[in-house]
């Protein structure tokens, strides 16, 4: 593998363990590195009308290790959306960038892909889904500190068991080797 193409493999990996992904129609190499700022206000589409824009994006929600959760799209008054502000997670949309070679140039066109009828499915953005939202990745948080914390106790009382049960096993072979000699 060249280096070249280590590099690209990288980068995408990266982009995709982030929620980013390039389409195809992007840029010819994967950006690699995004502006929140120019993110924000970019138009979003649907995969089943891509010339006809839904709305733009309001908003980008990271989790507490700081990755891209989702974004708030604003629909206006388009679609009959009544100008609703719509959650749409990470693995529901994919950012194309647009002139990326100078930062004042950059653009990113948000596809979704979900319809327009999805997305009325999706949550609004209000205070009560921000509360209820924050609140559960908080015990999901809690919960997989717990259960690393138990699995930890239980591999030590594992290894410990059978570190006992080697010794014991040892010192039988020791024995039996004792009496054999004597």
């Amino acid at each position: 593998m060249t280096r070249d193409s280590l590099r690209k493999t990288s980068i995408t990996a990266a982009l995709l363990a982030t929620g980013l992904t390039v389409s195809a129609t992007a840029s010819a190499a994967p950006q690699g590195l995004y502006s929140a700022d120019e993110l924000l206000d970019a138009d979003v589409y649907t995969q089943e009308d891509p010339e006809r824009s839904i709305g733009e994006v309001e908003d980008v929600l990271l989790d507490d290790d700081m990755r891209l959760r989702a974004l708030v799209i604003d629909s206006g008054s388009l679609l009959d959306l009544n100008e609703k502000q719509y959650v749409v997670e990470a693995d529901q949309f994919k950012v194309e960038t647009r002139h990326g070679e100078r930062i004042e140039d950059i653009e990113y066109r948000v596809t979704l892909s979900l319809d327009a009828a999805s997305l009325r499915d999706q949550p609004e953005y209000t205070d009560g889904w921000w509360n209820q939202a924050r609140e559960s990745m908080r015990d999901a948080w809690a919960d997989t500190r717990e259960g690393a914390a138990s699995a930890w106790e239980t591999t030590q009382e594992g290894a410990s068991t059978a570190l006992d049960r080697i010794g014991q096993a040892l010192q039988n072979a020791g024995e039996s080797a004792q009496k054999a000699a004597e």
